[in-house]
């Protein structure tokens, strides 16, 4: 038995693949991966324009479609087709899971990332237009996607709420989902039949705390290098078990909702000089998801550790996080800074993309002109 299958069946905790390109799915890669035990994809807009960029797999059906509408057009269709094949690849885990894993997540486009009502309304569009019952739409948890994440959830509606740092929005998001259930009640509607993950970013924290510690330069401060994130993760997940309990859940719990589940992104190790499986073994715990690139996967299947670990060390997890407010480090500053960067780096990528497929358009349509 692989790692991951052990991984779920003794720890409860789902490994999904972060990556998802059409080679994937053509070649079998993808059907390997979760015969070995992968449980759900996600994606995101960079994802998607390293892979159209980067495979030539994509090139016939583009054509056709960037010559029947707009390139942006051409995008969405390219990026559904991929994740309605990867839904229905996953479907038989999702019906054995009784709708508890499966999952396959697609982004709205980034820049709704300050538009709760263009989130809602491009969320609701990509549901209706993929309809896939193992289809989760990720909104990110900014200011303004959180409500839109509300609206979503009382819609009956699946989201992976993506680029979480903090704790102080993590609440909000938790919220947002409870507070969505509730309304869903009310109106009649069936909260069994809706699921959603919760994706807190990991590396990432590592990355702009280990840079201020570093500016910082104190003995004190080097020594906190590599434990933020952690440590942070560690308490989002006390959180995670403190909201979900308690006689406002259970009054929901008792007409079928599950929980919002913690969901590790951005879990492969960037420091060269930290463990590369860091932020794998150290966050293993019942009711969450991590989600891995395939380099990371293979690292896990190598050399991976199967033990709950994520609510050990709560005492020594909040140390670390005083620790890097005592030397003076912003760590609420910290995760406001790396959700900006995340927004704009995903804008970032899917204007790239677009620009490229445009370029690729125009150069079609006069490859067609001269002949």
């Amino acid at each position: 038995m692989s790692r991951l299958h052990t991984l779920h069946n003794e720890q409860d905790q789902s490994p999904w693949l972060d990556d998802l390109k059409r080679s994937y799915l053509r070649n079998g890669t993808l059907a390997a991966m979760v015969d070995d035990g992968i449980r759900g994809v996600t994606s995101n807009p960079t994802i998607f324009a390293k892979a159209i960029a980067g495979e030539d797999t994509y090139d016939d059906d583009f054509a056709t479609l960037a010559a029947q509408g707009s390139v942006t057009d051409a995008y969405w269709r390219l990026v559904m087709d991929d994740v309605g094949n990867a839904c229905a690849l996953l479907r038989p885990t999702y019906d054995e899971a009784i709708g508890g894993d499966g999952f396959v997540s697609l982004e709205v486009a980034p820049d709704l990332a300050h538009d709760t009502d263009g989130t809602v309304r491009a969320a609701k569009w990509i549901h209706e237009t993929l309809d896939r019952p193992n289809l989760m739409v990720k909104i990110p948890a900014t200011k303004a996607g959180v409500p839109a994440i509300r609206t979503m959830i009382a819609a009956g509606r699946n989201i992976n709420v993506t680029l979480i740092f903090g704790l102080e929005r993590y609440d909000e998001v938790i919220e947002a989902y409870i507070s969505g259930l509730e309304q869903l009640v009310a109106s009649g509607g069936e909260p069994s039949r809706v699921a959603s993950v919760a994706s807190f970013f990991v590396s990432r924290v590592d990355t702009e705390t280990d840079r201020r510690l570093e500016a910082v330069g104190s003995d004190e401060a080097l020594a906190l290098r590599g434990k933020a994130a952690v440590a942070n993760a560690k308490l989002a997940y006390a959180h995670f078990q403190q909201r979900f309990s308690g006689s406002r859940w259970e009054a929901l719990a008792a007409r079928g909702a599950t929980v919002q589940r913690p969901l590790w992104a951005s879990t492969s190790t960037k420091n060269k000089a930290y463990d590369d499986l860091l932020y794998v073994d150290t966050l293993i715990g019942p009711h969450t998801v991590n989600t891995l690139p395939e380099a990371t996967i293979q690292a896990f299947e190598d050399h991976g550790t199967v033990a709950r670990t994520l609510d050990r060390d709560l005492d020594a997890a909040r140390a670390v996080i005083d620790g890097v407010e005592r030397v003076g480090v912003d760590f609420a500053d910290v995760a406001r800074v790396l959700e900006d960067e995340g927004v704009a780096s995903f804008a970032k990528s899917f204007d790239e993309l677009i620009q490229a497929l445009t370029d690729k358009a125009t150069a079609m349509a006069a490859g067609k002109a001269t002949t």
